[in-house]
């Protein structure tokens, strides 16, 4: 077991990578379509895409947006607004970086298993400790 970052003392399991804005559910839904499509998706595409209503893809392209991790642009067909949402060239970076950290836990988890830690353990804890 080694530290990922440098400054982060013995901190090897601590993935400061994992940005929070990135990582909730519906967000990493969202980026994870949009990078698949640099052109960009129509809202009720995305809206499907991601399994989300209306309201809860707005306020996630909105939190998204303001970290300048997506952009937004609207256009007019006939007497129908559009919404397009792309990932911003920032965005694209960012999620990149995101995706490497979210391997090396990845990894790291499955170095754990693989070494088998818990297996023929006892008392993981060692004598003097029991269940609370």
């Amino acid at each position: 077991m080694t530290p990922r970052r440098r400054g982060e003392r013995g901190a090897a399991f601590a993935y400061a990578g994992l940005d929070r804005v990135m990582h909730e559910k519906a967000r990493l839904s969202i980026l994870t379509a949009l990078l698949a499509r640099p052109e960009g998706v129509l809202f009720p595409e995305l809206k499907e895409l991601c399994g989300l209503t209306d309201g809860n893809l707005s306020r996630h392209v909105t939190v998204l947006q303001e970290a300048r991790l997506v952009e937004v642009w609207k256009g007019q067909e006939g007497p129908r607004s559009k919404t397009l949402i792309r990932m911003s060239q920032a965005g694209r970076r960012a999620f990149v970086a995101y995706l490497d950290e979210l391997e090396r836990v990845i990894r790291d988890a499955r170095a754990e298993v693989r070494g088998d830690a818990w297996q023929g353990r006892g008392n993981p804890a060692g004598d003097g400790y029991a269940p609370a």
